[in-house]
């Protein structure tokens, strides 16, 4: 859970619309609960004391051969009406005889059952002990004149249907009531209800809203979510491109303010740095091109020195310095091409460019890998992974090269059993024509743009080179960012060797400079 709530907006959105319903709902209910339950005593007291008034004008219109018969056919599951000849003034007798009533089935009951009179009503509060009742029939309800307890109350003539006065009563521990009203011909008409009253807001059918409601309420706060973060995946996977220096286009400028003007700050970043590289290329172009007119002008005059020692020192400082203004007009080519981004086989590539090296001599050998597809531009990549791989060979004398995934990257290693480069070295070896060897000897060593230009070219992709020293020698490592979730989970590719060795004549010195 704590995983979704950190990954997901849409889960928060959700869980924060959901809390907010939770906690109204609660508010509502500890405010109306009181409410609704004194609502209910009401509408139930309403209820049984409009049934007693009827009950009495029908016993006093009808014979009294049949008024046995209507007081039995007017109870109900929670209601009973019998006659006394004087007024109960006894409390405690007249809650016992409504209890013993309450308990009695109804007469229709008893004679489809055939159960005597006497037996007694499990399913009727009044049949139970007065705490037991207590708990079925939910709250007691408090008088105003005291408790439960508190006997029989005036009730005047206007506060109920028929215009003469009664008595009434709470009794017991439920939502019980009793009313005693004279009838004309002076016998006393009881009554008395014992109805268990849900005193909650919380029934199944609240139940059942609540969820429909939540259930809406998520299904919409989803949609919302989802439709405020689209702008920001699509921002996401577009910064993603841009990193890996793939052409992105201008992202949709529309929707709400705060969206909009985000992606029109990510379309301005884009097109500045986008002027900023072509303003840069063109400077060292323009430079290299530049610099060729006066060292051809330069080596003209060197070849009428008369002196040939000096003539050839001269000479060799020209080529020098034309062989490093072809560099640098290389450099801003590479740079200006616009080679297009595409999903290709990173294992198969490393492996046709191990062949080819081995085809020309070199001794290497590259370890079997499963299949990595991996989105990139083939041939900048293909020249990066060829610096480092010839390097090896030339340094070293022998490059193993093989492919790991890990959760973080993907990793192309290549390591050769040469000298290795001192600690302070490992990064001033990228900076554009660094040598170690530094009599810029063209035969001992390049004029130093290979590396740089090979970290250049995978800082495109995203990824970086670091060099690090090794028991046997110095390891390389283009770490390349995964495109995809499922590329990153990839099993570690086995190591088993698959022979490309073919042992040749060593290419250059053994001591160790970087190539071109």
């Amino acid at each position: 859970m704590t995983r979704i709530w950190n990954r997901s907006l849409t889960a928060r959105f959700v869980a924060v619309v959901l809390l907010a319903l939770a906690v109204s709902q609660g508010i509502s209910f500890l405010l109306f609960t009181d409410e609704i339950g004194g609502a209910l005593v009401r509408a139930a007291k309403t209820e049984f004391l409009s049934r007693t008034a009827s009950v009495a004008q029908l016993l006093e219109t009808t014979p009294p051969a049949v008024q046995q018969d209507i007081l039995q056919a007017s109870g109900t599951s929670y209601t009973r009406f019998w006659v006394s000849p004087s007024f109960p003034g006894d409390v405690d007798s007249w809650r016992q005889e409504a209890k013993r009533r309450l308990a009695e089935p109804l007469p229709a009951l008893a004679n489809l059952t055939g159960t005597e009179p006497a037996t007694r009503e499990p399913s009727s509060p009044a049949s139970m002990p007065a705490p037991q009742a207590a708990s079925v029939a939910g709250t007691a309800v408090t008088t105003p004149n005291g408790g439960p307890d508190a006997g029989w109350i005036d009730l005047p003539a206007h506060a109920w249907p028929l215009s003469r006065p009664a008595k009434f009563m709470y009794w017991g521990e439920s939502y019980a009531m009793g009313l005693a009203v004279q009838l004309k011909d002076g016998s006393w008409l009881n009554s008395a209800i014992a109805k268990k009253m849900v005193n909650s807001m919380l029934t199944a059918r609240s139940l059942i809203s609540l969820a429909v409601t939540a259930v809406i309420l998520s299904l919409c706060a989803a949609f919302i979510a989802r439709t405020m973060t689209k702008p920001m995946r699509r921002l996401a996977a577009a910064a993603e491109a841009l990193g890996r220096g793939e052409s992105v286009p201008p992202l949709c400028e529309k929707g709400p303010d705060d969206i909009r003007h985000t992606a029109v700050a990510f379309n301005l970043m884009q097109s500045r740095l986008q002027r900023f590289v072509e303003d840069r290329t063109r400077m060292l172009a323009a430079i290299g091109h530049d610099l060729r007119t006066p060292i051809t002008s330069l080596r003209l005059r060197a070849e009428f020195v008369a002196d040939d020692e000096t003539r050839e020192k001269m000479l060799g400082t020209l080529d020098e310095l034309r062989a490093m203004t072809e560099a640098t007009l290389a450099f801003s080519r590479e740079q200006a091409a616009e080679e297009p981004t595409r999903n290709v086989d990173l294992t198969a590539l490393v492996g046709s460019l191990c062949d080819d090296l081995v085809e020309l001599g070199h001794d290497i050998t590259c370890a079997e890998a499963q299949q990595i597809s991996y989105r990139c531009r083939p041939d900048a990549l293909k020249r990066a992974i060829r610096n480092l791989v010839e390097n090896a060979v030339r340094y070293g004398e022998r490059a193993h090269v093989f492919l790991r995934v890990t959760p973080q990257a993907i990793e192309i290693v290549v390591e050769d059993e040469g000298p290795g480069i001192s600690a302070d070295a490992l990064e001033k070896v990228f900076e554009p024509f660094f040598r170690l060897e530094h009599s810029r000897n063209r035969e001992t060593g390049g004029i130093g743009l290979g590396l740089s230009i090979s970290r250049n070219m995978v800082r495109q992709h995203g990824g970086d080179i670091l060099l690090a020293n090794t028991a046997r020698g110095l390891r390389a490592t283009i770490s390349l960012p995964p495109t995809s979730p499922a590329t990153a989970a990839a099993a570690e590719p086995k190591r088993a060797v698959r022979s490309r060795r073919r042992v040749g004549r060593p290419i250059g010195a053994t001591g160790r400079t970087p190539a071109a």
